[in-house]
C-alpha cells in the first residue's frame, strides 16, 4: 500500500486523546497508508510515495452527519423553505408528506446525487441516510465514495390529514413488521458490500407511527447486530400531545419505559422536551432521562428554525452528559452551515453567549457523531483512524485572516474554502469539485422529476389543492 504525506500543514485539527478533545497542531505533518492514518504531529520520518505541500492548508477530520434524508429533501427546493401550517404548531411536515409523493426512483436518485455532492463539498465524509429502500441507493453511495450508514425506514402507521388541525394515522401493523424484516435483510446484505464503507442502521421512522412491539423488536435487532438504532422522537408539538394522549407521558419518557434507550440509540431531534417552552409539561426529567440512558441526539437546526422552532439550550444537553451529534435534515445539505446555525440559535434561545462554544459544536459534528454511530475510527485525525480528511484553503479570501482557522471556516468561509476531501485515503473532492458524481446533471434530472411530483398533488392533498395553491411563489407573477 502506498503512503501519502501532507507535509508541514499550517494547521491540523488533531485528536488529543489525553484531553478527549479536538486540538490544534501548527506546522505539522499528516501521513496515511492505504485507508488509515499513520502519523499526525511533528516531522514524519517514514517513507512517502506521494508528498503534498501542506503550507496554506488547514487539515481537519471529515465531518460526521448522523441524520439526513438525501433521497427526497432536494425535491422540496422552492417548496418547503416557508411552508408550514399554523394550526399544526407551524410545522409543514404532515401536510407535505400527504401532498407530495417523493417516491419516484428517478427523483430519489437525482436527489441523492445532489445531496451527496453538497455534503462532500461541505466536508462530510460519513453520513447516516434515513430513507425508504429504492433502486440505485447502494450503487450511488458506492460510486460517490461517501462512507454511508444506510437506515431503511419502516413504520406501523402513516400520517393522514382530514383537516388542518388534527393529525390522523393510517395503521397497518403487518406493514410495519414486514418493513422491519425487509430492512434487516437489506442491512445484512449491506454488511457484505465490497467497498467496506457501507453499513446499516435500524430505523423505525417515528415514535408515534410505530407500535411498542415494533419499537422493541427493532431495538433488539440492532443490539443483536451491534449496529445503531435511530428513531424520530420529540420532533413535533403534535407528536408530544399525541403520545401524552396515548400514554400519559412524553415521547422521551415513553421510550425509556419501553426499553429502547441506550448507547446505541440515536434520537432524531429530541427537541421538544418536557421543559420546552412550547410544551411545558408537568414533568421536568426528559433531559436527565436522555443523559442517564447514554443515547445520542441528532440536532438539525435548519428545518425547525424555518417553522420558528428551536432547541432551547444545546449547551444544557452537553453539560447534562448527552452525546450530541449534528445532521442535515433539509435542503441544502451543508454541514458547515448547520454547525454555525446550531451555535447562533443556541445563544439566541438561551440568551447566553457562553451557552455553546465552537469547540463544543465541532466535537458534536465529528467525534460526537462517530460515537453515535458506534465508531471510534472516524471523526478524528489520529494514528489508526480512517483517512477521512478535509483540506481547507487558508488562502481563500473568505478565510483570511485565519488567526483561528476553525472560526474562519464556520463563521465566514464555510464550504467555499473546502479544497480537497479524502475518504478512506481516496481523493473524492479535488479543488472544490466532486470527482465521482455529476452535480449539474443530477440537478437537471431533478428539475423534471419535481414537475412530475407537483403534478400529482391535487390527487393526494385532502383539499385537492395544486402545488401552487399549497405553496405559492414568493413573489407574484405579473401578466
Amino acid at each position: 500500500m502506498s503512503t501519502t504525506l501532507i507535509k508541514n500543514a499550517d494547521w491540523i485539527i488533531g485528536w488529543d486523546a489525553a484531553g478527549n478533545r479536538q486540538a490544534y497542531l501548527k506546522n505539522a505533518d499528516l501521513a496515511f497508508t492505504g485507508d488509515t492514518i499513520a502519523h499526525v504531529g511533528p516531522e514524519f520520518r517514514g517513507r512517502a510515495d506521494t508528498t503534498i505541500d501542506g503550507r496554506g492548508l488547514l487539515l481537519m477530520p471529515g465531518l460526521v452527519d448522523i441524520h439526513s434524508h438525501p433521497g427526497h429533501e432536494p425535491a422540496y427546493r422552492g417548496i418547503r423553505e416557508e411552508h408550514g401550517v399554523p394550526n399544526m404548531y407551524m410545522s409543514g411536515l404532515y401536510e407535505r408528506s400527504q401532498a407530495f409523493d417523493a417516491s419516484d426512483p428517478e427523483l430519489q436518485q437525482a436527489c441523492l446525487e445532489i445531496a451527496l455532492c453538497e455534503l462532500l463539498k461541505s466536508g462530510v465524509t460519513s453520513l447516516c441516510d434515513i430513507s425508504g429502500i429504492y433502486p440505485g441507493w447502494i450503487d450511488i453511495f458506492a460510486k460517490s465514495g461517501m462512507r454511508g450508514f444506510l437506515a431503511p425506514g419502516f413504520a406501523s402507521a402513516r400520517w393522514k390529514l382530514e383537516d388542518n388541525h388534527r393529525l390522523g394515522f393510517d395503521w397497518d401493523e403487518k406493514r410495519g413488521k414486514d418493513g422491519l424484516q425487509r430492512a434487516l435483510t437489506f442491512i445484512d446484505e449491506l454488511a457484505k458490500h465490497p467497498s467496506g464503507r457501507l453499513s446499516g442502521v435500524v430505523s423505525p421512522m417515528q415514535i408515534e407511527n410505530c407500535t411498542d412491539e415494533l419499537l422493541r423488536d427493532s431495538y433488539a435487532a440492532a443490539k443483536d447486530r451491534g449496529i445503531p438504532f435511530t428513531l424520530h422522537t420529540s420532533q413535533g408539538v403534535m407528536e408530544v400531545h399525541e403520545m401524552i394522549r396515548r400514554h400519559g407521558t412524553t415521547p422521551i419518557r415513553h421510550a425509556k419505559d419501553i426499553g429502547i434507550l441506550g448507547p446505541s440509540t440515536i434520537l432524531g431531534h429530541a427537541l421538544f422536551l418536557d421543559t420546552h417552552s412550547w410544551i411545558r409539561w408537568w414533568t421536568k426529567d426528559d433531559l436527565a432521562i436522555l443523559a442517564a440512558s447514554g443515547c445520542s441526539v441528532a440536532h438539525c437546526p435548519t428545518p425547525f428554525a424555518r417553522y420558528g422552532h428551536i432547541m432551547e439550550s444545546f449547551g444544557d444537553y452537553v453539560r447534562a452528559g448527552v452525546n450530541m451529534g449534528i445532521g442535515t435534515d433539509t435542503t441544502p445539505h451543508n454541514m458547515l452551515e448547520e454547525i454555525r446555525k446550531a451555535g447562533t440559535l443556541a445563544r439566541i434561545a438561551s440568551r447566553n453567549l457562553n451557552n455553546v462554544s465552537t469547540a463544543m459544536l465541532f466535537h458534536a459534528a465529528t467525534v460526537g457523531g462517530a460515537k453515535a454511530l458506534m465508531r471510534d475510527d472516524i471523526g478524528r485525525l489520529a494514528p489508526g483512524a480512517k483517512a477521512d480528511i478535509v483540506l481547507v484553503d487558508l488562502h481563500h479570501p473568505d478565510m483570511m485572516p485565519a488567526r483561528d482557522p476553525l472560526r474562519s471556516l464556520i463563521f465566514h468561509a464555510a464550504d467555499r474554502a473546502v479544497k480537497d476531501v479524502y475518504i478512506a485515503g481516496r481523493k473524492i473532492v479535488a479543488d472544490g469539485k466532486v470527482t465521482t458524481l455529476d452535480h449539474k446533471a443530477a440537478g437537471e434530472r431533478l428539475t423534471e422529476a419535481q414537475k412530475r411530483m407537483m403534478a400529482t398533488s391535487p390527487g393526494r392533498d385532502y383539499l385537492k389543492r395544486t402545488a401552487d395553491e399549497l405553496v405559492p411563489l414568493s413573489l407574484p407573477v405579473l401578466p
